[in-house]
């Protein structure tokens, strides 16, 4: 097999923060601290942290540098003016509401625009996205194409919408108010990090525009979304990333953005759109539940440190670099024989757990038995994206519905670690993979969230044998 390629860091490090390796006993005494929850461990017991990719990045020093010239003022402070000019020339949106953070947006929009019995199609939706929807009594509806489900299957944008369950959907549904809105996300999270195409992005435009039904984006990840499009699309590869990302914007009527993904900051959000009637059809609950309309529960620094993140996320060096760097890992993980989602995703690998831990049936969780199994070999924080995630109800029958993926990922911080870390999380997963039949245990939930939707992050599994 070719040796895996990878760029070099394209930075140089200016400052550093300590790591230690905890103890195998250390391990044992925080997995069970922790009730076998990766969110409930202290990130002091943990040595490589690749639980996420939201808010974990290191910033630059002309980020830092930006943060001396955060205006505090309540109302109309420079910074939101400085954030609103990078937004309309980068993304060409005029209004826009800046939040403390994505799920922030995910609140507002949907407990401003979703009502009891509506519909929204996606081509996946996930974690909170689908509890914001949960939450407004509206239901979420997939409809990305069959591929996403086939980790082994190799396609280039395996996070398309399938056009035709769309089309399906607008016309069981024809009336506007049963669909306040589609939404896209871009990269596709809960699918392997999977990218769409700007054809495909379109073609959803046209569809939904023809109806009269705004279409949204979840923009956490664009920029490696517009990566990938220049990398595998036939028709884009002579447009930088700027180009392509600008292409994307003009098919959305409105985009949501976790800024602590690819906007390169630690903390913050928002919701931009083309209209000002959505404008203000979204800034009650804005000022009842962020802040008032130019700070949105962020300090002026920190809107000051984000418009020069959606700068720099565009840099094409820093783009090669970051796809390079999570296609290593995976590269490493397929050559040591581990099953993972293939093509590799822009900001995570993704393990297919079920096809890792075959003798460990789904209802046990074998995406977050995977999760204990690589903390306890190396400190290892990762995530189960399986049943423990993504367990849904019939809303007719009322039956426990299990998801057609069980993933375990493994979220690659921004410019934080190198790729000798990569090395040594391959390395980790290996030996685990190589003792995987000894593990003949599952687990079980002796405490759940009350909130559908959220069990991972707050339940309290414990192991079981088989």
């Amino acid at each position: 097999m070719t040796k895996p390629q990878v760029l070099p860091e394209p930075f140089r490090i200016k400052m550093v923060e300590p790591l230690a390796l905890p103890s195998r006993d250390t391990r044992e005494t925080a997995l069970r601290a922790s009730h076998y929850n990766m969110f409930q461990l202290k990130s002091r017991d943990v040595y490589l942290d690749l639980l996420t990719d939201s808010g974990t990045g290191a910033m630059s020093k002309a980020q830092w540098a930006a943060l001396m010239n955060g205006d505090e003022s309540y109302a109309g402070a420079d910074s939101f003016y400085t954030l609103k000019k990078t937004l309309q020339e980068l993304l060409g949106f005029d209004h826009f509401l800046p939040m403390h953070q994505g799920r922030a947006a995910e609140h507002v929009v949907f407990s401003s625009l979703a009502r009891e019995g509506d519909l929204i199609p996606m081509n996946m939706p996930f974690d909170t996205t689908r509890a914001h929807i949960f939450q407004a009594r509206a239901q979420p509806l997939s409809c990305v194409v069959e591929e996403a489900y086939q980790p082994e299957v190799d396609a280039p944008f395996k996070g398309n919408v399938d056009l035709s369950k769309l089309e399906a959907a607008l016309a069981q549904h024809p009336h506007s108010r049963r669909i306040p809105l589609v939404m896209v996300t871009v990269t596709n999270n809960s699918g392997g990090g999977q990218p769409v195409s700007l054809e495909n992005l379109r073609a959803c435009a046209r569809l939904t525009r023809a109806r009269g039904i705004p279409l949204f984006l979840d923009a956490a990840r664009m920029a490696e979304n517009a990566y990938f499009i220049q990398q595998r699309e036939a028709s884009c590869r002579n447009l930088t990333c700027a180009q392509i990302l600008r292409r994307m914007m003009d098919c959305a009527d409105a985009i949501t953005v976790s800024c602590k993904k690819d906007p390169l900051v630690n903390i913050g959000g928002l919701v931009a759109m083309r209209t000002e009637a959505l404008y203000y059809q979204l800034a009650p609950r804005t000022i009842l539940h962020e802040g008032y309309l130019s700070y949105g529960g962020l300090a002026g620094r920190d809107l000051e440190a984000l418009a020069r993140g959606l700068r720099e996320m565009v840099d094409e060096e820093y783009l090669a670099h970051r796809v390079s760097q999570v296609r290593y890992l995976g590269d490493l993980l397929t050559e040591a024989g581990v099953p993972i989602l293939r093509p590799v995703g822009g900001h995570a690998v993704f393990i297919d757990a079920g096809a890792f831990l075959p003798h460990i049936p789904q209802r046990c969780y074998p995406a977050d038995v995977l999760s204990v199994e690589l903390y306890r070999e190396g400190a290892i924080r990762g995530v189960g994206l399986g049943a423990l995630a993504f367990e849904d109800t019939d809303p007719v029958t009322g039956r426990k519905k299990l998801p057609r993926l069980e993933l375990f990922r493994l979220a690659i911080p921004r410019r934080a670690y190198t790729n000798h870390h990569m090395a040594y999380v391959a390395k980790c997963v290996a030996a685990v993979h190589q003792r995987r039949a000894s593990i003949r245990h599952g687990l079980k939930l002796v405490q759940d969230s009350p909130v559908p939707g959220l069990s991972h992050f707050v339940a309290r599994p414990e192991p079981t044998p088989l």
